[in-house]
């Protein structure tokens, strides 16, 4: 058997029981000390809160991605599942909340041989300027100082450009390079600490971190830009410093481009904020995998050469080697490498880190697994741990004694000095974990074992990964996480619980230099970390290494867990200028439709009506003698002998689903007492209260022409809320003001149904499906249908006994037409690829096919509307007086014609609709 490192690598630490390179258990605790690291609520320091510290470019991202959203909307589900099927992916990666929060908004930079250290961050309106605060340790109560600008906030340096800032990273200069310079200031005491690069999605700004010596201290810092560049072609996804060359930088674009830009050249300028250009590095990715669009680039790292690169995709990591004149690119690891432990067909590489300061190692993150690789040994992890969190976009190294320094006890210093531990996590599922590693334990002096020791370069891991609370506040007993995921489970399907909740947005942890003078020695050492939280508070906190974690911290215990809302999403810098006003309406019955139980809503509120006092009548009789004769033109009235069904056909113009159709039905089908209801004047609403005035509400004016549902197509009103000498008051009959929903409700109250008395008889829902059910039937009959269209079912209900004469017989052509749109046919075509459903009563259209009347020659010279049936399939009605034409209007219409009909031929969908629908043509 294979007993080799190579071989033991293969099997993930918390993946398999006992594997072959994990340390864990008494005796290795004994070498390898504490290596959990617990926050001490005690020391949770405040140090300083500003909304210039959040991110106010972000807006609210939404929860529900594009399909979803469409398909709980009002857009009937098979036009919203073909919209979802051709753009919801697309929008649904662009508005991935969690992108928004990929990167720390924290960097820090210690100033050399000072007790002080600069934070860095973005600010402004758009989050694309340079934000930073400096902290002074106070030696006298072990307490930072924060310094701020003269007005008390944050200081700021602009980049020249609009654009947000993702990602911010610092290059500390080494003391031997800590010299002065002297374009920055007018003095030559001014001295570059560090470099800094704020990168955008589409431009790179490079800055100089400068100080200026006032007596035995140091001045505020500075920034002075170097230069930038802005990429117009393609984003930028990684901007690196060079560990090597301090001046060098890697910029790696979307498409797979590397430049390389020099900052030695900028500070030598006179003018050193001009724009600059990199040199392009001539990478060749044609590779083994292939590139294709579904693969993403993540990032690239100096290694252990000044030369040497390594590039990261989603699928694979690259060793690109410019020591020479030609490029050499080689692979280093393939997503295919975790097919044991793994789905390939779902796997993609989230991130990469360089691991340790010799430039070999390398942490790689997937949705599954985290593997510590070595450029040495390509397509082999040299360990791996099954992570399980959810999509990890943060991923970070450091040294052991980093943090566990300050110790008291010395017992464990050949661990710390060995160890690393890699942190990997989310800002935005605020998970973030420990994975701890490092070489074999070491064997006792003198034996052979010790001596094999002193070559083997096994890495093991080192105890099972730990959690690391970042927010350092939250208490972690088993209560407290299945009450905090009740109240998630609680809140609106639309509102994230990240924006209810404070989560940490950006950290970092301090030297050891530093986190020692701020406290006593700990008893197996602590690091001191400096978060920033999604309130707008900057806080210093202290961790301590201990045996096991901290299931309950009593200070953070809450016996009553509850979500508040916290300034994640901030507003513009300043006071709100407006008054806030707030309007409440009432949608009591809107709410309970939507419930289903909008009929016991009624009965409750007629029955509280009858108890209470009765209000005088102030309905006009003329308006209504009026809205009666409307009515009756529409086919209503007390004794009508045609059916409502044959009523609703009849009143078919433009092409109307069935859903409209069934809806033309229960219009028709109530009675006129309450339809007059449903319409009224203005004199005889009653004003509403809004903002201490009373005013009358709006609703469109009922016009002269007949239509199903009664005066469909309405006109403005010409009133406004305010009376004027211009505006006088209007008597125009208006509505409908109540919902066909309601008086179907009170049509069936009426008629002795109380829902009240708890029984099943009557259902909008069913209603409304008996009606679709009954309007399929007859279109059926009466409709030629195209070869898509199928409206037979099991449970459609026979009309013959309903109607007093055969529309579809046989020796007659049927004067409706059935289509369904190309749209509709493909989201019932894709059902098994895209998951969406087709819903007859919303994708099928009928309407009615005029007949074609011959026009009199004489006719023809001065036409009516009638000259404008030849121009579309269905039949047109005008709600307006058309004037007859004369000799030119005429001629102009004969060439508009030609031009209609030549565009028709040319147009393959109408030529389709045409043939499937056996649709005569217009002819010219």
């Amino acid at each position: 058997m294979d007993c080799s490192s190579e071989w033991k690598s293969l099997f993930p630490a918390t993946a398999v029981f006992n594997s072959p390179l994990l340390l864990s258990g008494p005796s290795s605790r004994q070498t390898l000390g504490p290596l959990v690291f617990n926050p001490k609520p005690q020391t949770l320091t405040h140090l300083f809160s500003s909304q210039s510290l959040l991110p106010h470019s972000l807006s609210p991202p939404p929860h529900l991605s594009l399909p979803k959203f469409l398909l709980t909307s009002s857009i009937p589900p098979s036009t919203s599942s073909s919209v979802s099927s051709l753009v919801g992916h697309h929008a649904a990666h662009q508005n991935d909340a969690a992108s928004h929060l990929l990167h720390n908004r924290l960097s820090f930079l210690q100033q050399p041989n000072s007790k002080s250290v600069i934070v860095f961050f973005p600010t402004g309106v758009n989050s694309e300027q340079v934000g930073f605060l400096v902290l002074l340790l106070d030696g006298s109560d072990f307490s930072f100082d924060v310094q701020v600008d003269k007005k008390g906030g944050v200081f700021r340096e602009k980049t020249g450009f609009e654009y947000r800032i993702n990602n911010i990273s610092v290059n500390p200069m080494v003391e031997s390079g800590f010299g002065s310079t002297n374009w920055a200031c007018n003095s030559n005491s001014s001295a570059i600490v560090g470099y800094l690069m704020a990168s955008t999605l589409y431009s790179v700004h490079w800055f100089a971190v400068t100080v200026k010596e006032i007596g035995l201290n140091w001045d505020s810092p500075s920034l002075v830009c170097l230069g930038s560049k802005v990429f117009k072609s393609c984003s930028v996804v990684c901007a690196c410093w060079s560990p090597h060359m301090p001046e060098e930088s890697v910029v790696l674009l979307e498409s797979g481009s590397l430049f390389l830009f020099d900052l030695e050249s900028c500070l030598k300028s006179v003018a050193p904020s001009a724009r600059f250009r990199g040199t392009r590095l001539r990478v060749s990715w044609d590779d083994e995998s292939g590139t294709s669009g579904s693969q993403k680039w993540l990032g690239c790292e100096f290694s252990w050469h000044p030369r040497i690169l390594i590039v990261a995709r989603s699928d694979a990591v690259f060793l690109v080697d410019l020591r020479l004149d030609e490029c050499v690119v080689s692979c280093l690891a393939k997503v295919e490498m975790l097919s044991m432990y793994s789905s390939v067909k779902n796997e993609r590489f989230l991130c990469f880190m360089i691991a340790g300061s010799d430039g070999f190692h390398f942490a790689l993150a997937s949705h599954s697994l985290l593997l510590l690789c070595d450029v040495r040994k390509p397509m082999m992890p040299v360990l791996q741990w099954a992570h399980g969190l959810d999509k990890p976009c943060y991923i970070d190294v450091f040294r052991l004694f980093e943090l566990r320094s300050n110790s008291r006890n010395e017992t464990f210093q050949w661990a710390s000095e060995s160890g690393f531990c890699i942190i990997l996590g989310s800002f935005w599922n605020c998970e973030f974990n420990l994975f701890c590693y490092g070489p074999a334990l070491p064997a006792p002096r003198g034996n052979i074992a010790s001596e094999i020791s002193e070559f083997s370069k096994t890495i093991y891991a080192w105890e099972l990964p730990t959690d690391l609370l970042l927010s350092g506040c939250e208490c972690r007993c088993g209560s407290c996480l299945i009450r905090e995921e009740i109240l998630k489970d609680d809140l609106p399907e639309w509102i994230d619980w990240q924006q209810k909740k404070e989560i940490v947005l950006g950290f970092g942890i301090l030297n050891k230099g530093l986190s020692a003078q701020l406290a006593e020695p700990d008893e197996f050492g602590s690091f001191t970390l400096i978060r920033l939280m999604s309130s707008g508070n900057l806080e210093l906190q202290r961790y301590c290494a201990s045996w096991d974690s901290v299931k309950k911290l009593k200070e953070f215990h809450r016996e009553f867990l509850q979500f508040e809302d916290n300034f994640l999403f901030t507003k513009e810098d300043g006071e709100y200028r407006f008054p806030r006003r707030f309007k409440y309406l009432n949608f009591d019955n809107l709410s309970a439709y939507l419930n289903g139980n909008l009929t016991k809503v009624l009965d409750s509120k007629i029955i509280n009506h009858r108890k209470g006092p009765q209000e005088k009548e102030t309905f006009s009789t003329e308006a209504h003698e009026i809205l009666c004769e409307k009515l009756k033109a529409c086919g209503f009235g007390r004794l009508r002998s045609s059916p409502a069904v044959a009523v609703a056909f009849d009143d078919i113009s433009l092409p109307a689903s069935i859903h409209e159709v069934a809806l033309r039905r229960l219009w028709a089908g109530l009675p006129i007492e309450l339809l007059q209801l449903a319409y009224s004047n203005y004199p005889e609403f009653l004003e509403v209260l809004v903002d201490q005035k009373k005013v009358a509400l709006e609703f469109l004016v009922v016009p002269d022409l007949p239509q199903l549902p009664p005066f469909f197509l309405r006109k403005p009103s010409r009133r406004s809320n305010k009376w004027s000498q211009k505006v006088q008051r209007d008597d125009a009959l208006v509505g409908p003001v109540l919902p066909l929903p309601v008086l179907l409700a009170l049509h069936e109250y009426r008629n002795g149904y109380s829902d009240l008395e708890g029984m099943d008889g009557f259902s909008l829902e069913k209603e409304f499906s008996l009606r679709c059910d009954e309007v399929k039937q007859v279109a059926s009959e009466l409709a030629v249908p195209d070869s898509g269209c199928e409206l037979r079912d099991d449970g459609a209900v026979s009309l013959a006994n309903d109607r007093e004469e055969t529309w579809g017989s046989s020796e007659k052509p049927k004067p409706f037409c059935l289509y369904t749109p190309v749209a509709f046919k493909y989201s019932t075509m894709d059902y098994t690829m895209c998951n969406t459903f087709s819903d007859k009563n919303f994708d099928i259209l009928i309407f009615k096919v005029h007949e074609k009347k011959h026009v009199p020659p004489g006719k023809m010279e001065t036409g009516g509307p009638e000259l404008f049936d030849d121009l579309c399939s269905t039949q047109l009605r005008f709600d307006a007086w058309v004037k007859n034409t004369g000799q030119n209007e005429l001629k102009a219409y004969n060439i508009l014609k030609r031009q209609w009909s030549k565009w028709q031929d040319g147009f393959s969908l109408y030529q389709e609709f045409c043939s499937l629908t056996k649709v005569q043509k217009q002819s010219t």
